[in-house]
């Protein structure tokens, strides 16, 4: 982002989802929320050197990254959320529906101030339209180093969960995968036929 927009408003809030595309498991959207002086301060500092998007960093990267978030938070240099939204949800409402219900739950924990914050969103993800600042950014998580941090949020609660619930479904290796279509989740589908943690809308072809 451009010094000259940051003048406009105190705060910025990068979002970016995780999740979007798998057989199984929640969606999950991630939201950072920092001051624009905090932000120009730790750039100045070279805080963000190496940050990226979270599916381009290693699982030891991404916890890293994930704690030095939390030490800002206890400082009280920045704040983030993570929403989540069901397989069951998604089936029921769609991937758009519940895309959009994950930003509004992620930005209310927030308790962000619309007429005072710009909202930068990557991919093709909104924000409700009483956020008059907003944008959303191709390849946000790549550039603009608030959205990384918000993917990498998302990407390390999501993942944690899918390891949780892999200990309930020990037939399908959520540990592994994630919930992701890989060769070996088809293949553990195929053997096992459907668990209460896939998304049936997206496994029209194992039905």
């Amino acid at each position: 982002m451009k010094n000259k927009d940051k003048n406009r408003f105190q705060y910025i809030i990068g979002i970016d989802e995780v999740g979007r595309g798998p057989l199984a498991g929640p969606l999950a959207v991630g939201a950072c929320l920092i001051s624009v002086s905090k932000i120009k301060s730790l750039q100045a500092k070279g805080f963000f050197k190496g940050i990226r998007d979270s599916k381009k960093l290693s699982e030891k990267k991404r916890e890293e990254w994930l704690g030095k978030t939390e030490e800002l938070k206890t400082k009280g240099d920045l704040d983030y959320s993570v929403s989540f939204v069901s397989n069951k949800k998604i089936d029921e409402k769609g991937i758009s529906h519940c895309l959009r219900l994950a930003v509004k739950n992620s930005l209310k924990k927030l308790k962000a101030d619309p007429l005072k914050t710009m909202v930068l969103l990557d991919g093709g993800l909104r924000a409700p339209e009483k956020f008059i600042y907003q944008k959303t950014i191709i390849k946000g998580d790549e550039k603009e180093p608030i959205i990384s941090l918000a993917s990498v949020a998302a990407k390390v609660a999501r993942d944690r969960k899918m390891i949780k619930y892999s200990k309930k479904f020990l037939q399908y290796g959520f540990e592994i995968h994630k919930g992701y279509g890989t060769v070996s989740h088809c293949q553990k589908i195929r053997e096992n036929g459907l668990s209460e943690l896939h998304r049936k809308s997206f496994c029209k072809n194992f039905q």
